[in-house]
């Protein structure tokens, strides 16, 4: 394996304990956005550029920066004390670990179980742009107005619960 994945990898790995393991909400948001965002350069280094895109596009473009605006609109004034990590930073580790052992496991005994394939199917981004503006377009369109009334209802509910605290 690159040096490349490996700095990758650890860049994933580094966001996503920090996102578990910080106290400050917004910074854990912000490692959470590194670890998509490690997670869309793995796409793009194992030539999966539509994965990849789609990883920068939707998760850390649209949904770092919706938590960040929920975390912003629902949060209190007044700032927690306290050091850098939260009080259950060993609890949230072991229950990381536990998954990734889980993941790990499942992963190293599927290759006994999948049937080995001849040739894998190839299709550029190019071509998945023409079916989503083709053949999918409804169900695009339909998947866009769901999420902008969603997120709309997030800030009617916020803006109301703010109202209420004044």
């Amino acid at each position: 394996m690159s040096p490349v994945f490996y700095l990758l990898a650890a860049i994933t790995v580094g966001g996503g304990l920090a996102a578990v393991l910080l106290r400050n909400l917004i910074h854990c948001a912000l490692a959470a956005a590194v670890s998509f965002a490690g997670l869309a350069l793995l796409f793009l280094s194992l030539d999966a550029q539509f994965a990849g895109f789609v990883q920068f596009l939707v998760y850390v473009g649209a949904v770092g920066i919706l938590i960040v605006f929920a975390i912003l609109l629902t949060r209190n004034a007044d700032e927690q004390e306290g050091g850098l990590f939260s009080r259950t930073w060993l609890m949230g580790l072991a229950i990381a670990a536990a998954v990734f052992a889980v993941l790990g496991w499942a992963v190293l005994r599927s290759g006994s179980v999948l049937p080995n394939q001849l040739a894998s199917p190839v299709a550029s981004v190019h071509d998945i742009g023409v079916a989503l503006v083709g053949r999918y377009v409804l169900p695009l369109e339909i998947v866009a107005l769901l999420l902008t009334a969603a997120t709309i209802g997030a800030v009617i509910v916020a803006m109301h619960e703010k109202e209420g605290e004044q």
